[in-house]
């Protein structure tokens, strides 16, 4: 498999006449994002606006965040903006420094807070991109699941559509990536330790899921994948888990793990691949997951996982589960996860462990609180936050400014590392 991304830097985004990259700054033709959009009927209602770093702006609350992509030939989102082809190969083209952000009236509590100056912005990398804010309205008689559908489509379909317009630009870096077969893998680094990624995703139902090719991944048991497909768009979200370890779209696109372990492959480790794990929701499927993805990456001769969770509560469950199976088939296993600690950082940080969970990287204490200014405007509905996690009746002070715990701020403690936070044990 060889993929080839070409990355063209967004400096800016401006309404213009027409819909198109010019000198690294995106022109977007709002109508046209809007009858994009409304040719969905579940939709009522589409606004479009701009929140570019350092501006006074406030967006809440968020339901997801898409970088803009689309492959030269065929689809980006496969099986949800576009028919069902293999991605992980070919040519794709990404908008980089920019994304689409989805608000409006959302379905679940589990929404989140970006902020584009202030003291949010160092808990989120969201607030250093140029964003296309798109606040979608549903009309009546659409039931949440569908309201829910409606926003997570509508923003892919944004995100594709705007990336399309500049695929006959000039891009400014290219990265180029090749992925083997196993056997292949295996023997061209012999001596060094052969490393899995374990990745767990949302696959819980009531709003809390994940897609992959466009299929809800609750229906799936755990799948070995290529980690260029996940790189591709072959993953994305449709999950309302709390706003800090939520993993957007975003993520998905550029997942930090991922990263990190095709920095290291051929160096420090040989890098064999990803299993995707779904997080279950009743105990029997669980155990079936811990069994199938202890037994994948056992048969696939792994030395070492290198595991990430997503969301908090039961899912710490799965997380364990895995571990402990991994560990005790001599697999040794590294576990990335948030903690929650408590206001005060006191209370148990995990609500589940196991004593072979002793490698663990902490993205930080979720509960955190913090005292954020007010903003000039705001994207969305302020009083969303009395309802998200991490915000309460009573966040908002007499001043404008807002009482929350980091919980609230999208990506603050995101579970793939792709964080500024983390904790360590005094």
């Amino acid at each position: 498999m060889e993929l080839e991304l070409r990355k063209i830097n967004i400096k800016d985004i401006q309404f213009g006449e027409s819909t198109e990259v010019h000198e690294n700054v995106l022109y977007v033709n709002k109508d046209e994002i809007i009858t994009l959009l409304k040719e969905d009927e579940r939709i009522k209602d589409v606004k479009v606006d701009i929140a570019r770093p350092g501006e006074s702006i406030r967006i809440i609350p968020v339901k997801d965040v898409i970088e803009p992509r689309a492959k030269l030939e065929g689809d980006a989102f496969p099986g949800v903006d576009g028919k069902i082809e293999e991605v992980g190969r070919g040519v794709t083209y990404a908008l980089k420094g920019c994304a689409v952000v989805t608000t409006g009236p959302i379905v679940g509590f589990q929404e989140g807070i970006i902020d584009m100056k202030g003291p949010l912005t160092k808990y989120t990398p969201f607030s250093r991109l140029n964003n296309i804010v798109i606040h979608i309205e549903k009309k009546e008689g659409v039931d949440p699941h569908e309201h829910e559908e409606a926003v997570r489509i509508g923003g892919i379909k944004a995100a594709q559509y705007l990336a399309k317009q500049a695929i006959n630009e000039d891009f400014d870096l290219v990265e180029k990536y090749q992925w083997e077969s196993i056997p292949k893998k295996v023997n061209m680094y012999p001596d060094l330790p052969k490393v899995i990624y374990v990745y767990q995703c949302m696959s819980q139902g009531l709003l809390h899921d994940t897609y992959f090719y466009g299929k809800d991944s609750k229906k799936m048991v755990p799948t070995l994948i290529s980690p260029l497909e996940v790189i591709d768009g072959a993953l994305i979200s449709g999950n309302c888990v709390s706003p800090g370890s939520k993993t957007t779209t975003y993520h998905h696109q550029n997942n930090a793990v991922l990263k990190e372990c095709f920095k290291r492959d051929g160096v420090e480790i040989n890098f064999l691949g990803v299993i995707l794990s779904p997080l279950m929701v009743t105990l029997d499927d669980k155990y079936r997951n811990s069994i199938m993805t202890s037994r994948m990456a056992e048969m696939l001769g792994a030395d070492g996982v290198v595991q990430s969770q997503e969301g908090f509560g039961n899912p710490t469950t799965d997380l364990m589960m895995i571990c402990k199976r991994l560990e005790n088939k001599g697999i040794k296993t590294v576990i990335i996860s948030n903690e929650d600690a408590g206001v005060d950082g006191k209370s148990e940080s995990l609500p589940d462990g196991t004593i072979e969970a002793n490698a663990i990287v902490s993205t930080g204490n979720s509960n955190a609180r913090i005292t954020i200014p007010p903003m000039d405007t705001i994207l969305g509905d302020i009083k969303a936050v009395e309802h998200i996690t991490g915000g309460f009746v009573g966040s908002i002070q007499d001043d404008g400014s807002l009482i929350i715990e980091i919980h609230g701020i999208i990506g603050s403690h995101n579970l793939q590392g792709y964080t500024n936070l983390s904790a360590v044990t005094i």
